[in-house]
């Protein structure tokens, strides 16, 4: 195989078999030799990265959080009196999705790591979308189960698989931008939710069509058609992009190698799977998931009930949960930007705790007569709580290498979130209307939990980092090293000799394509 080499200031890698490259070929030419390439180029590949791949990213989260909350706009519209749900059903049809993803995350991490990516979304979407239209035909509350726990079923690969493609598509110092641009769109999805609810009232009531029937009907048929431009749109990995030169593949793929995430296998490593059962990183990750999505059940289900108890009728809580998803869309932007600016995802996730304990606090506390104004902004600051999920997904990916592990921990992250999903709307029975003050007190301690499992993670992975600078002074490598895959300027020309080779005269950046787990690979540095 010929040499891989490269002037800085060229504008292309001259490689007389570039075009010859295939997937693994290129991860075994990069595992040896270096391809040198100036920032430029590197954002010429992310700026083609960005139109093709996170559009689709952005477009299937969006479509998939609108299918999710479609049920809450139901609750308001009388589905619950319609289908005839009493006590905890209505809970039950809104956690059953959630029951499927918990039982289906063994199985998704097989599917994440076996089937190529280009095959398996549109497969998700498409079957999530019937699903959906499905919704639309249920009448009772067996009908609203069976369509509800379907929905949860296919959407279970959903947010691991969209993890994965971050990681597999971009450095570590991009991943918060791009996870911040797909995860925002639950802000979106709640605002276009709102509108379409909105209009659906208007509609005259039918014998053969309720109004929040029409709505489901809508949104799933938009998604099952969905699924052929997925097809058409997405590729594997940088090394199979289709939407790359010969010599941008090699790029895409060079500019990965600080990530120290391996390469993407679809082999499953079970010594990796087993390290990720084991570790208590990943299970303190999943207890911060849980917290996070228990407490993300106050608007995620009951968002509109508690808006209509206040006191609002059922078009103006629509209308009101607008301004809800506006909120939502900043405060993941802005968290985004202080996790990039300052690289301390646990502080921030701290912080954004702060607003949602004060909102809940005035929800629990606050009488109902004549204080509408601060009961609603009480329920709109819980909207900080948004800014969490996608935190807490950049966190954990940016802490794990290792193609099995990656899947096996994501998948563990899925649980997490499914748990809570299913307890969170458990919290809130009907027989607590119009108050649900059981359920907001349970939430409010679930707040607090989550700073001081944030404090906890921080602390592990520090020591985590430790052990690493000791591991590498063994191997002859320097203690510390410097983490390119954060810098926002992309420059592998200038490497500083010293601190690329160790005392004992070992380069560092042989391990960056190989794929080994975080655990294995001295050169990891964690992220706090």
């Amino acid at each position: 195989m010929p040499k891989v080499e490269s002037k800085v200031e060229s504008a292309h890698i001259e490689h007389p078999d570039a075009d010859k490259l295939k997937n693994a070929q290129i991860f075994d030419v990069l595992a040896e030799e270096r391809v040198f390439m100036t920032d430029e180029q590197s954002r010429l590949v992310c700026r083609k990265i960005d139109r093709v791949i996170l559009p689709v990213l952005v477009w299937v989260y969006f479509l998939q959080i609108l299918d999710k909350s479609v049920l809450g706009y139901g609750a308001i519209f009388g589905m619950r009196t319609d289908a005839n749900l009493t006590g905890h059903q209505y809970s039950l049809v809104s956690s059953s999705g959630y029951w499927a993803q918990l039982a289906w995350q063994p199985f998704s991490a097989w599917l994440i790591v076996k089937v190529p990516h280009r095959i398996l979304m549109p497969i998700i979407v498409f079957c999530w979308g019937v699903s959906t239209v499905g919704l639309a035909a249920s009448t009772n509350f067996a009908g609203l189960l069976a369509s509800r726990f379907l929905l949860g079923l296919f959407e279970a690969s959903c947010l691991p698989l969209f993890a994965i493609i971050t990681t597999t598509w971009y450095r570590r110092s991009e991943q918060s931008w791009r996870i911040c641009f797909w995860y925002g769109t639950n802000g979106l999805a709640s605002m276009l939710g709102s509108l379409l609810a909105y209009g659906c009232s208007f509609l005259s009531p039918s014998a053969s069509l309720h109004r929040y029937q029409v709505l489901f009907l809508i949104v799933g048929l938009i998604t099952v058609i969905t699924a052929p431009w997925i097809y058409w749109k997405l590729d594997n990995n940088p090394a199979e992009a289709r939407f790359l030169t010969p010599e941008e593949r090699l790029w895409a793929v060079e500019r990965l190698r600080d990530n120290n995430q391996g390469s993407s296998s679809q082999k499953v490593n079970w010594s990796q799977v087993g390290e990720a059962m084991w570790s208590p990183v990943t299970w303190l990750f999943v207890a911060l998931t849980f917290c996070v999505n228990t407490c993300a059940s106050v608007s995620n289900t009951f968002g509109p009930l508690i808006i209509s108890g206040i006191g609002f009728t059922s078009r103006i809580t629509i209308l009101l949960n607008i301004p809800f998803g506006a909120l939502q869309v900043l405060v993941i932007v802005l968290a985004s930007y202080l996790a990039v600016r300052f690289r301390i995802k646990s502080a921030i996730i701290a912080a954004i705790v702060v607003p949602c304990v004060a909102g809940s606090a005035m929800l629990y506390a606050l009488p109902r007569e004549n204080n509408n104004g601060p009961l609603l902004l009480g329920y709109y600051l819980i909207a900080f709580l948004f800014a969490g999920n996608p935190l807490v997904i950049g966190w954990l990916s940016a802490n794990v290498s290792g193609q099995s592990k990656k899947s096996t921990t994501i998948a563990m992250y899925q649980v997490g979130s499914s748990v809570g999903n299913i307890v969170g709307p458990l919290l809130f029975s009907t027989d607590q209307a119009p108050l649900y003050k059981a359920g907001i007190r349970a939430v409010l301690g679930l707040f607090i939990s989550v700073v001081g499992i944030a404090a906890i993670l921080a602390a592990l992975l520090f020591m985590l980092n430790k052990r690493k600078e000791a591991e590498r002074v063994r191997n002859g490598k320097p203690a510390k090293i410097h983490d390119r895959s954060m810098d926002t300027k992309y420059g592998t020309a200038q490497v500083d000799e010293d601190e690329e080779v160790g005392k004992g005269g070992v380069a560092l950046g042989g391990n960056s394509f190989k794929d080994m787990s975080d655990f294995k690979n001295d050169e990891f540095v964690y992220l706090l």
